[in-house]
């Protein structure tokens, strides 16, 4: 059997090879990148955790998305009856921002980095972290490109301004996002109990254009109600805090805060959000496997990025139909 055949005729199981997102192409130069979906680690999370871990994030979310990897026949789901995800949507992992573990500036750049090389190539924008300070380098990468609305889901507002000298942690992500004069306002979704964030923050939210819902408020409302908030023209980035589920569901992260989100909770803005608006790009953060042995977050994690690109290109693909 000569090499060729041997390729051609492999299984590719899941757990086989390298576990690349979804186990989609790897693409090691970013000025190569050609897809319409790029994915990028962003492995950090110095000086900004209670509970350090979420560096190891972007590999155990990886390995866990093998279990989802469909290869070129997409994957049919028979609720919706559609298939998502198929050959057409070109799906690449171009790897991880190189991390220098002590050095937040040159981190973040490196992030920013990433993200603007799959923005000048036309390509959707999804990281994984890492701590939620990566999101600040992610909208960064937006300046220059058109006004974006952010939808956060989360536990915690991440709206501290300065903490002890720190402007650039992962309690301050949403205070440098609404700075921005780009950032044209915020939804942030499943804030509860007791927070990162202090009363000053919150008054300080509301006066800078957010929309805070807790758990119990979007339960109330419904999840297509909830996002018929956002305004309908609004080109919107969408950052995932894994602690915005309940840890009962997801208990490997650093800052679990229970009365969470439960699955198709989540998943139903998602679905919602994609039909509605257009999705710009995404970060999904907050994942520490260390503290959740059986790995069921990091599954949770894969399961909920490759179910919400789903919806963001059939949706992109009904539109041109239209």
């Amino acid at each position: 059997m000569n090499e060729h055949s041997y390729e051609a005729g492999r299984l590719n199981l899941p757990f086989v090879g390298i576990s690349t997102f979804a186990k989609r192409p790897y693409v090691a130069d970013w000025k190569r990148i050609d897809a319409d979906v790029a994915i990028l680690g962003a492995p950090f999370d110095f000086g900004t955790q209670f509970r350090a871990g979420a560096r190891f994030g972007p590999r155990a979310v990886r390995e866990a998305s093998t279990l989802f990897s469909f290869g070129h026949a997409g994957a049919y789901d028979h609720e919706d009856d559609r298939t998502y995800l198929p050959a057409s949507v070109r799906m690449i992992d171009i790897g991880d921002a190189d991390i220098v573990h002590t050095d937040t500036q040159k981190s973040h750049a490196n992030i920013k980095a990433g993200v603007s090389a799959i923005l000048d190539a036309g390509a959707l924008p999804v990281v994984i972290g890492g701590d939620h300070s990566v999101n600040i380098p992610c909208i960064d990468a937006f300046a220059g490109r058109g006004d974006i609305h952010i939808l956060q889901i989360d536990a915690h507002l991440d709206f501290v301004d300065e903490r002890h000298g720190v402007r650039y942690g992962h309690g301050n992500p949403m205070r440098r996002a609404a700075e921005k004069s780009y950032v044209s306002g915020l939804t942030q979704i499943g804030i509860r109990n007791v927070s990162s964030t202090a009363k000053e923050g919150y008054d300080d939210a509301r006066r800078m254009g957010s929309d805070i819902l807790s758990v119990r408020q979007m339960r109330s409302l419904g999840a297509t109600n909830v996002i018929e908030r956002i305004p309908a023209s609004a080109r919107v980035y969408v950052t995932l805090d894994i602690d915005g589920f309940c840890p009962s569901i997801a208990p490997g992260t650093g800052t679990p805060s229970h009365g969470g989100f439960l699955y198709y909770e989540v998943l139903e803005m998602l679905q919602a959000l994609a039909r509605r608006n257009e999705v710009v790009g995404m970060d999904l953060v907050e994942v520490a496997p260390d503290y959740d042995q059986t790995g069921s977050t990091a599954i949770l994690a894969a399961q909920v990025l490759l179910n919400f690109l789903g919806f963001v290109f059939d949706a992109r693909s009904a539109r041109t139909a239209a």
